[in-house]
């Protein structure tokens, strides 16, 4: 989850457009998302340690979909002293405080991303073979959801959409494979 900057599109055979590995979040999200985090703490009144500090920071600038071991590493990089059990505690802060959004995909892992604003809801592509996680728009399946859920008298208040298969990389590697 970098800060700032243009997420890498692409066009796939289909005409879905997706970001390749990582979904970036614009400066003015990540700044709401701060002032976010920021109130809940004063509301609760926590305490903004440098070591809170750097996992949030850290949090903020690394890769999507980190497990709490992911950001462990990225976080001891810079200071060895910070525990897994501090670690553990500010991702569930970010969570409950509607910064990061925890996703349990196949592998049974919590990962956690950047939490969406309404505007930037994404979905998931998850390769079966090497874990790639790759996030998508599509407004199509968005409309015919919202068909679907109007036919049916139901209102959505949120959903979350995951395939499963087996990314480019992998199909190619496999075709090789058997020829």
């Amino acid at each position: 989850m970098s800060v700032g900057g243009d997420r890498a599109e692409h066009s796939s055979s289909l005409g879905i457009a997706y970001a390749e590995e990582h979904h970036k979040a614009d400066a003015a999200s990540v700044e709401r998302l701060r002032a976010r985090l920021a109130s809940y703490m004063v509301k609760k009144g926590l305490r903004s340690t440098a070591q809170r500090r750097l996992i949030v920071d850290t949090f903020f600038e690394g890769a999507s979909h980190m497990t709490i071991e992911d950001l462990l590493n990225e976080v001891r990089s810079r200071d060895r002293g910070i525990g897994y059990a501090t670690v553990y505690r500010t991702l569930k802060l970010l969570a409950e405080c509607g910064v990061a959004s925890e996703r349990k995909f196949s592998d049974g892992l919590s990962r956690y991303e950047l939490a969406d604003d309404a505007s930037a809801h994404h979905d998931h592509l998850i390769c079966v073979s090497c874990g790639r996680i790759t996030e998508f728009e599509e407004p199509r399946i968005e409309a015919l959801q919202d068909e679907v859920a109007r036919r049916h008298g139901f209102t959505i208040t949120s959903h979350k959409h995951e395939m499963y298969g087996t990314c480019a990389d992998c199909h190619a590697r496999e075709i090789n494979a058997q020829a």
